[in-house]
């Protein structure tokens, strides 16, 4: 009887020893293959000895299935096997023989997933399931009864539909690309599931197995499915993604096909990575990752294609675009497999073409071949070639197809081989806890985005942005701007700069009129000045107005550098952008809009404007007709600056009655007013709060919102001539009641009895940090400069997010007795940009303002 002790500890020894092989930085990437066998042989050595122990004899087989079947184990994969009984007749083994087998491998050490079934049952499940057919497409007998699993095999390829199958696998990649966004740039991919990963090379495999094309990567070189060279770039990249997702297995000790930003250090470092920081090394390792998956994706398309081809040849006749291409079956043929050799100028033609032709959605795998084969071709000279310079502006200047006809070329390696400082930003990371996609990946999602402005079906996604882009004569100039862009990202320096000096050599190159070359050059150089301007500054002072025009220079550079903004912050992360921030950018563009049409801002027509258009709105509300007047007669100019009509007729509705008459002494106990609304911007609700001010009454409210679990957007404080606060608050939450008049109702009840209580201030709120935030941390940065007038110092603070994070500051300001006149906060992503108006005696000693920066970046770091 086998010693299951000493099964276990020679398994787990011979186990370790391998995976010390995978990870040594010295040993050759396709040597993974080996040892990928040599735990598969271990694995069928113990389930060996542990057959015979069992007694089965050759009654039954033990099939190897799955990923096992294939012959190769990653470290901690599962261990997939098929109990093979004999068909319509006792096996003569009894069910809890079995069990007990089973049970000794777990015992043993292997991680086993297994099914028990008769070569029927098997077929039947096959029929029902296409995951069970694709387990038991890739099997190999262990040990038993080899006439049992030769009848099993004959009988189930026979069972198999090559086209049924096919299909079937296809719409299963699909599906599971849409689940990664369809993109192999994910800056946590899965290195097995995602788009370019392992599963779409099985998947090719599997298609070719079932149609009894081969099984072997050779195999499909030999039945015409694929050339040579084709081949040996699919093993080289398979041999990388198995690669890392073995070393991610031992790194990690757990089974982690997830190349997550926890593990992506300590496995470049298996590679030899070790730059000036995590970042460069994890950096170096993704960037190899993507270039594979890329290949991955390039290839498969192909495959893909000519399997399809193979299995149901088109019945489709070729149809002439012209002498050098054809459309056939929707897709884009080229006339001659050495068209692109030829006549390199045919390269960017294709793509042109692709975008004007009716009907056409993709490349065949001919044409794709040809362009794989053509990359040699793509040099200095086809760069510099003005024909291709001219094709390449007339796509741009194409009504359709823009967005889809560049990301093609990307995908075909084409617009990295044109553009040459677009090639070094492919697969780039961006460690800025925003981004969610590589930098060329978040530059063709801004070009889409602006390409949406100008769409008449996408005008209800931002109507504003239509309606400007509708009265835009040359929508090209944006397109280019946004490609270029970002493009200087990972170089160091300024990347808006350096940009800039790559858009104005394109512009000279492809012969830009020099009005438009000068627009595009300033787009690309001043892309983040709009959305620090209105997220960083108040945008009620008419200085900072006019001081953004100046820097702007006129309405049509403006109107450029809006539509850009939108696009640029919309393309960084679908959970960046917020109606907030919408408003704050259509503000500026409004009020800068006016100064440069030679309206220069007039603060006291403004406000008298902003009045009579409240006085409407009240109106509307029924209110008695003086009854704002005992609350505006307390508010100062800036109180009419900083809030619109819509506010102001909010307020007066809401708070006019609890105004204390005039000359009658302030009573402390008077009770809070709160009064809660759905946000007229947007998300989440607008808070108001009108009650005797008290030094710590921010730091309450920021309390009562952070342990309520709410983020403040933009926070205006005001302290009325009574002694009253009136305190406005832009919060939202991710907790939503069944109804919204519930959500109020507790913010109303809630904020003011916490007010009223004024009990000890809690701790700050400690939620768990993100794995970005853990593994890339920004560094805390805290800055406090006097204004222009020295009569007020504006804080800006910089720092990874987390909960209680705001609270914690405010606590820091209520300590050294400082007003809050002033907050905006911006959150990018996991990243926090927020800045503050304040006021107060301690801030005009050296002393005092180092003591307060100290306990704001302790606040921060904790």
């Amino acid at each position: 009887m086998v010693d299951i002790a000493s099964l276990r500890d020679a398994y787990r020894t011979h186990k370790l020893a391998l995976f010390d092989q995978l990870r040594s930085a010295r040993a050759p990437t396709r040597s993974v293959h080996t040892v990928l066998r040599q735990l598969a042989a271990l694995a069928d050595e113990t389930l060996g000895a542990l057959w015979a122990d069992a007694g089965f004899g050759h009654r039954l087989a033990l099939v190897a299935v799955g990923g096992f079947g294939r012959g190769e184990l990653f470290p901690y994969s599962d261990v997939d096997v098929l109990l093979l009984l004999p068909e319509g007749e006792d096996s003569g083994v009894e069910p809890a023989r079995l069990e007990a087998f089973i049970g000794q491998c777990w015992d043993a050490g292997l991680e086993i997933g297994s099914s028990v079934r008769t070569v029927s049952e098997c077929l039947d499940e096959a029929a029902k399931d296409v995951t069970v057919q694709t387990s038991l497409l890739e099997s190999r007998l262990v040990i038993g009864d080899k006439k049992l699993y030769a009848s099993f095999r004959k009988n189930f390829f026979a069972a198999i539909d090559p086209q049924a199958f096919f299909a079937a696998k296809s719409q299963e990649m699909r599906h599971r690309h849409q689940k990664f966004d369809n993109t192999p740039y994910a800056l946590e991919p899965n290195c097995k599931e995602s788009p370019g990963g392992l599963r779409d090379l099985q998947t090719i495999l599997w298609m070719t197995k079932a149609a009894g094309f081969g099984n072997r990567w050779d195999d499909l070189a030999r039945n015409g499915l694929a050339t040579a060279f084709e081949i040996q770039q699919i093993k080289r990249n398979e041999a990388l993604l198995s690669l890392i997702r073995a070393r991610l297995h031992v790194t990690a000790n757990r089974r982690e096909d997830r190349l997550v930003f926890d593990l992506q250090t300590a496995v470049a470092a298996t590679f030899g990575y070790v730059g000036e920081s995590q970042r460069k090394a994890s950096e170096a390792l993704m960037r190899r990752y993507y270039w594979a998956a890329k290949a991955v994706t390039q290839l498969n398309q192909i495959l893909l294609l000519n399997i399809a081809e193979k299995l149901q040849p088109q019945a489709d006749q070729p149809t002439p675009i012209n002498e050098r291409f054809f459309e056939k079956g929707g897709l884009i043929e080229v006339a001659s497999d050495d068209l692109y050799l030829k006549d390199p100028h045919a390269i960017l033609e294709t793509f042109l073409l692709y975008q004007k032709t009716i009907g056409v959605n993709g490349l065949s795998a001919r044409t794709l071949r040809a362009l794989y084969n053509a990359r040699h071709v793509m040099d200095s000279k086809f760069r510099n070639d003005p024909v291709n310079h001219a094709t390449f502006m007339r796509m741009l200047l194409e009504p359709r197809g823009i967005t889809h006809a560049l990301r093609l070329m990307n995908q075909t390696s084409v617009l990295g081989r044109y553009l040459r400082v677009f090639r070094s930003i492919v697969g780039q990371m961006q460690h800025d806890l925003f981004h969610v996609y590589t930098v060329d990946q978040h530059i063709l999602m801004v070009l889409r985005n602006v390409r949406r402005f100008f769409i008449a079906e996408h005008a209800h996604e931002y109507p504003f942005c239509s309606q400007l882009a509708a009265g835009w004569d040359k929508p090209w100039i944006l397109y280019i701007a946004a490609l270029f862009h970002d493009i200087a990202k990972g170089r160091g320096g300024d990347h808006s700069t350096l940009g800039a000096r790559d858009v104005r050599r394109f512009c000279r190159q492809h012969e830009i009129p020099r009005e438009d070359a000068k627009l595009i050059e300033f787009l690309v150089s001043e892309h983040l000045v709009m959305s620090q301007v209105a997220q960083k500054q108040d945008l009620s002072d008419p200085e900072v107005i006019g001081a953004f025009a100046k820097r702007v220079g006129n309405e049509r550079y403006l109107t450029a550098l809006y539509l850009l903004t939108i696009a640029d912050i919309r393309g960084t992360s679908p959970r960046v952008w917020n109606a907030w921030k919408g408003k704050l950018l259509e503000d500026l563009y409004r009020l800068s809009s006016r100064v440069l049409g030679g309206r220069m801002p007039d603060p006291g027509a403004e406000i008298e404007a902003r009045k009579r258009e409240a006085l409407v709105q009240l109106a509307l509300y029924a209110e008695p007709l003086h009854a704002h007047k005992a609350l505006w007669e307390t508010l100062d100019v800036g109180y009419f600056m900083r809030h619109d009509a819509n506010e102001i007729a909010w307020h007066a509705k809401q708070l006019s009655r609890h105004v204390p008459h005039a000359g009658v002494p302030i009573d402390p106990h008077t009770p809070p007013i709160v009064r809660a609304r759905l946000s007229p911007v947007g998300e989440g609700l607008q808070v108001v709060v009108y009650t005797p001010d008290q030094a710590d009454l921010f730091v309450r409210i920021c309390g009562y919102f952070d342990q309520s679990s709410f983020s403040i957007l933009d926070a205006k404080v005001h302290t009325a001539s009574n002694g009253f606060a009136l305190d406005t608050f832009q919060v939202v939450t991710t907790f939503i009641p069944e109804h919204y008049r519930d959500l109020i109702s507790m913010v109303e009840t809630g904020l003011a009895k916490t007010l009223r209580e004024a009990g000890p201030l809690p701790a700050p709120s400690k939620g768990r940090v993100s794995r970005r935030v853990r593994s890339f941390p920004i560094k805390p940065r805290v800055s406090l400069l006097p204004d222009e007038k020295a009569q007020r110092w504006l804080l800006s603070i910089s720092a990874s997010d987390r909960a209680g994070l705001l609270y914690s500051v405010a606590r820091v300001l209520a300590r050294h007795h400082l007003n809050l006149q002033l907050a905006k906060v911006t959150t990018l992503g996991e990243r926090v940009e927020d800045t503050f108006l304040i006021s107060g005696p301690e801030l005009q000693g050296q002393r005092a303002q180092l003591a307060i920066e100290t306990e704001l970046l302790e606040a921060l770091a904790a």
